[in-house]
């Protein structure tokens, strides 16, 4: 069976991924089947629209934790070929039909769509903060969203999907019965448009897009730093052994107190 199911309908073509007993986790044969469908998205000019969605009961859980606890490593590397969805350069629109759980990753992939339709009660998280050494900073203001809300966001606390609904995140709120065939007439209405039309349109509201300025992207990448990595791994770990993590926090506890700056990362910089 396929871990990631595809399907044509004259211009649209319906990208499912096809992990439930995983609930459909970013392991490495997923992420290169998932390129391998992006890839022929992008390069068959009959195509022009793309419904993405997941089996089961998940949209996307993430990162897939076992995988990476088995290679020591956190996080998953990139497929040996481009996905053009995951690295941008997909100049077509994607809609995402969220049928489920949009956890981690799940939830970045989500972001990385034009258009957004979720099944009532479907849950959302941003999980960095669970699992790496700064929390997911950036996804709230990647949203525009107020800055609490944008704070618990960051902090890996779950969102309902009526809660983004609200705060304009999700486009419809729909039955799941509904979801498919509401995604659907959304690729159906794009493709009524003048083709350049929706083409440049698409290309000029990704361009609109907020985005982290270098000065806070290189404090972010200190404070990536900023602490004992063996808490990467811890948490994974306490995650697939569902118990509690034993987390150190800092090699040296007074790193507590020294928050990398853009001062002090500018002077280490200069010398």
């Amino acid at each position: 069976m396929a871990v990631v199911e595809t399907d044509r309908q004259g211009q649209i073509m319906l990208v499912r991924l096809n992990r439930p007993e995983r609930m459909n986790a970013m392991g490495a044969e997923l992420r290169l089947e998932m390129a391998k469908a992006f890839t022929t998205f992008k390069e068959d000019p009959g195509l022009e629209v793309a419904v993405f969605t997941g089996t089961g009961r998940a949209f996307c859980a993430g990162e897939d934790m076992k995988e990476s606890l088995k290679k020591g490593k956190a996080g998953s590397a990139a497929p040996p070929l481009e996905d053009p969805f995951m690295t941008g350069v997909l100049e077509k629109p994607v809609i995402a039909a969220i049928n489920g759980f949009a956890m981690g990753g799940g939830f970045m992939m989500v972001e990385r769509t034009d258009l957004r339709v979720a099944v009532r009660g479907a849950v959302f998280e941003v999980s960095e903060a669970k699992r790496w050494l700064l929390g997911g900073y950036n996804h709230g203001h990647f949203a525009g969203l107020p800055h609490p809300i944008a704070t618990e966001m960051a902090l890996g606390f779950r969102f309902t999907a009526e809660r983004l609904y609200e705060v304009g995140f999700l486009n419809r709120l729909v039955d799941p019965e509904e979801l498919i065939p509401t995604a659907y007439d959304m690729a159906e209405h794009l493709l009524t448009l003048p083709p350049a039309s929706r083409v440049n349109t698409v290309h000029m509201m990704r361009q609109m897009r907020p985005k982290v300025s270098p000065d806070l992207s290189t404090l972010a990448a200190a404070l990536h730093d900023h602490g004992d990595k063996s808490d990467l791994m811890e948490s994974r770990s306490a995650f697939a052994e569902k118990r509690k993590p034993a987390f150190k926090g800092w090699l040296n506890p007074e790193d507590r107190y020294r928050m990398p700056t853009l001062e002090t990362i500018k002077r280490q910089s200069d010398d």
